[in-house]
């Protein structure tokens, strides 16, 4: 075989050895990326339940907080919806949305709102995007 051909043969062989150590490292990344966004996101619904919760208990202060809280969680929810394929996380994704549709209802009728499906379903949504 001339050597020219044993060289292109080797190259390629090379080549496709190099894609295939690397095409773990690349879904590696990938996943760990998708799992940071999932820790971030999450952190920061929890940072605006936190919020809902002090807006609720000074309601009578300035009702805008609560409402301006629902409104963070449904942004951070919508961002964490669009990028999740994981049924766990979606269906805390929607407990969560149910929730805030819930506590939103009485906040608007003057009702005394339950936080407890809300505080739930946060924390189900660390649980399940606690990178490890």
């Amino acid at each position: 075989m001339p050597s020219a051909v044993r060289s292109t043969r080797r190259r390629a062989a090379l080549a496709l050895a190099a894609a295939a150590l690397a095409l773990p490292l690349t879904v590696g990344c990938a996943a760990l990326d998708k799992a940071m966004d999932c820790a971030n996101t999450a952190a920061t619904i929890a940072t605006s339940v936190d919020k809902l919760q002090q807006a609720i208990s000074s309601a009578a202060n300035d009702p805008s907080q609560s409402k301006q809280a629902l409104d963070d969680i449904d942004r951070e929810l919508k961002t964490l919806g669009d990028k999740t394929d994981n049924a766990d996380l979606s269906k805390a994704v929607k407990d969560l949305g149910a929730g805030v549709t819930s506590v939103r209802k009485s906040i608007d009728s003057g009702d005394t709102p339950n936080l407890k499906p809300v505080t739930d379903a946060a924390s189900e949504i660390g649980k399940v995007c606690t990178p490890g």
